[in-house]
């Protein structure tokens, strides 16, 4: 089999936490490949739940740690890292601007271009990139930047940098405002957007090349995290996460999200890293651990055309748990260089 004449690419996760899904759907494709995993993950926490499912689990300092870097560097070079991919925001911002030294290991770092990072982690830079690119965006505004007669109420409001919709509110008329202004840390207005929620899985190899889009529907949100969703196809989102992913550009996965209203898509965040519904957009068809593993290792692979994904699949989820002794959880807290 071809696949076997090739070695298995290591694959490092950052910041692992409950990614449990995910790391399994790339043990799959390692399986489906011919090949024997190898996947590394990292967390600052030892009852991080998806440690339990890599092969090589590590503890490392907090992503703000001045040792955070060098212990990722040591890592990447002991262990053969071929791809590092970011699981949470705050990661990515650090593995851009250190890419040159992580990827003087071996590593390729899917990560987008320190340029941009900002557009991404600002979500009025973010609601600026969209206007730039001719795209539909809720009217948004800054604190300082309206009058009471601009606003039609509810409006939303949510911080410039926030992540996994905390400090997210419906606002619904000006005694809320001015109290969720002082309270949400350093807010974007936006219009309000009845919805749905739609976050596009936009499958990006290393050299920026668009493989696949997914669009899936938020049904029900918990932490910022799809717990219930449903796939859907719109030609005109696709086109749209097309020209973002180009536009960036794109270095590996990212998610875009957008509300809809009257049928019209309006985009409002880029999260540029893996999304935590993914594993909805794989059993749909768009198998990316499966071509970004083909990938690495050089291994040729027959890619659909854009939207021949499975649309009306649903996803619900559930909890699951691992149980550990006090000696397995100190074993995993071991597991540091």
């Amino acid at each position: 089999m071809a696949a076997q004449q090739n070695s298995s690419p290591v694959v490092l996760f950052t910041s692992v936490g409950r990614r449990v899904e995910l790391l399994r759907s790339f043990l799959r494709a390692y399986e489906s490949l011919g090949m024997s995993s190898r996947i590394v993950a990292l967390d600052i926490d030892p009852l991080a739940p998806a440690l339990q499912e890599a092969d090589i689990p590590y503890l490392v300092p907090r992503v703000t740690s001045s040792d955070y870097v060098s212990v990722l560097v040591e890592i990447c070079r002991n262990e053969r890292v071929s791809l590092v991919f970011p699981l949470i925001d705050p990661d990515i911002a650090v593995l851009a601007a250190n890419r040159s030294v992580i990827e003087a290991t071996g590593a390729r770092v899917a990560v987008i271009p320190t340029a941009v990072t900002e557009i991404t982690a600002d979500k009025w830079q973010t609601t600026c990139f969209f206007q730039d690119l001719n795209l539909p965006i809720p009217q948004s505004w800054l604190p300082g930047q309206f009058l009471e007669r601009d606003l039609t109420y509810p409006v939303f409001i949510k911080p410039r940098r926030g992540s996994a919709a905390q400090n997210t509110f419906k606002v619904r008329n000006e005694q809320e405002l001015a109290f969720f202004v002082d309270y949400v840390p350093d807010p974007i207005i936006q219009e309000y957007l009845p919805g749905p929620e739609i976050t596009n899985d936009v499958i990006c190899d290393l050299d920026g090349a668009v493989l696949a889009v997914v669009s899936r529907q938020r049904i029900e949100v918990r932490s910022g995290e799809v717990s219930k969703g449903v796939t859907i196809y719109n030609p005109a989102i696709t086109a749209a996460c097309v020209k973002i992913a180009q536009a960036l550009p794109a270095v590996g996965p990212i998610t875009v999200q957008c509300m809809m209203m009257d049928g019209v898509p309006y985009f409002t965040e880029i999260n540029a890293r893996l999304g935590g519904g993914i594993p909805l957009g794989i059993a749909a068809g768009v198998d990316a651990p499966r071509w970004l593993l083909a990938k690495a290792a050089g291994i040729s692979f027959d890619l659909p055309q854009l939207g021949s994904y499975q649309t009306g699949l649903y996803l619900t989820r559930y909890d699951d748990s691992f149980l550990l002794t006090e000696s397995d959880r100190e074993q995993m807290a071991s597991h540091r260089l």
